[in-house]
């Protein structure tokens, strides 16, 4: 099975879910709100350079798609997808089992089986199961008439 899989994966990733799924659908046209206003794309991106002359290049120039997993965009979708494939997968199995495995809430189940154990009990000794009475009336006390007051 896993020899499969290590066969599958490489051809799985060129494997596109649509004729669009890289496309951008950006609109291009200026809004009318905003004609004296200079655009977000006319602006510079601040560049910062070091000692050596070098500038430095934001991730996000290089790779619109950054998700911060990796500076190699093909690294970063792949780290991404493992990330969340295994994020959510853990949450909802381990999840999922630890719900699973909650005590009862409101011990319906203890009183099912108190109730199937005290049927049982009352069964073996000849009594009716439901008794008219919740409490034994020889049991209770009654004051007399004498001591009302």
């Amino acid at each position: 099975m896993a020899s499969r899989l290590v066969r599958i994966l490489p051809a799985w990733s060129r494997v596109r879910l649509g004729s669009v799924a890289g496309a951008r659908f950006v609109s291009q046209t200026p809004s009318p709100g905003a004609a004296g206003s200079p655009a977000v794309s006319g602006l510079s991106p601040v560049e910062h350079s070091d000692d050596h002359g070098h500038v430095e290049v934001s991730v996000y120039e290089k790779n619109r798609d950054f998700h911060g997993f990796h500076k190699d965009p093909q690294v970063d979708v792949w780290n991404m997808k493992v990330a969340f494939f295994f994020g959510i997968s853990v949450a909802i199995v381990i999840g999922g089992t630890f719900v699973h495995y909650l005590p009862d809430h409101g011990m319906r189940q203890w009183a099912r089986r108190e109730a199937e154990r005290l049927i049982k009990e009352r069964e073996a000794k000849g009594v009716a199961v439901l008794d008219g009475n919740y409490y034994d009336p020889s049991k209770i006390i009654l004051p007399s008439a004498g001591d009302e007051e």
